[in-house]
């Protein structure tokens, strides 16, 4: 399997291997929507991490079978390319990517569907599609854009450079540099720290947030106050407004 799920402590780790740089053909793609998509049904999913391994996140599409293709074969697969990465991006638990080596074009717009990104010192980033003659299709454009602004994203896409993983942290497009050798260690650890959180209310943050960025913001108002009130029909609202009542701020258990 090019992709694999698999599940510890409420942490589902959705795992790229296809050596030796995971480089994201058709088949690893459909996969990719399959697995997230199970990841979003699995009760004991709680969390994500999407994972290359210790030696390189993904370092794009697989060009030799891209350029076989014509513009009426890309017309009839750009959608499920879009499709695949929207299913990473839209997983309702929170998902974060832990990134060695490479992340580059296809890989670093897979970076972009997580909540939050550890990288490596190794690590470098960028969406070389201009270099071909092409702009990013998976998604690029539009997450990068609303990532680190428009500015910022303009500069790596018109040119088409690879950032380190110091500057990218700077610009906002990693959240936390580590050593290589710590990057799936801390970011299993912060995942499995969000798994044991209410699963409702983290679902209703990230909708709430999500939706807000791709809308105006009387409707995204409107998405967070429905989430709200919602929330209020929960156990997990009862358990954790009980604890802080009885214990004090920080103590419920919601597992």
């Amino acid at each position: 399997m090019t992709v694999s799920l698999e599940v510890a402590e409420g942490v589902g780790t959705i795992r790229l291997d296809r050596p030796p740089m995971n480089a994201l053909d058709i088949a690893t793609q459909d996969r990719l929507k399959e697995l997230a998509e199970e990841a979003t049904r699995r009760e004991d999913v709680r969390a994500v991490v999407i994972y290359g391994g210790e030696k390189v996140f993904a370092a794009g599409a697989d060009i030799k079978e891209m350029q076989a293709m014509d513009h009426t074969a890309m017309v009839l697969r750009a959608r499920d390319l879009q499709d695949a990465f929207t299913a990473v991006a839209r997983i309702p638990k929170p998902v974060v990517a832990a990134v060695t080596g490479y992340a580059l074009g296809g890989g670093c717009e897979l970076a972009l569907c997580a909540d939050f990104r550890i990288a490596g010192e190794n690590a470098k980033l960028g969406q070389p599609e201009i270099l071909l003659g092409l702009i990013p299709g998976a998604g690029g454009t539009q997450r990068l854009a609303r990532l680190v602004g428009p500015s910022k994203a303009k500069d790596l896409i018109f040119t088409g450079r690879m950032v380190k993983a110091e500057e990218a942290r700077e610009i906002g497009l990693v959240d936390r540099v580590v050593p290589a050798d710590e990057v799936y260690t801390q970011a299993h650890a912060w995942a499995a720290k969000l798994a044991q959180g209410p699963a409702l209310a983290l679902r209703a943050a990230k909708e709430s947030i999500d939706t807000g960025l791709e809308t105006d913001i009387d409707t995204g108002l409107a998405v967070e106050r429905n989430w709200f009130a919602g929330l209020f029909a929960t156990e997990d609202r009862e358990r954790g407004m009980r604890s802080f009542v009885e214990e004090g701020p920080g103590k419920a258990k919601f597992l």
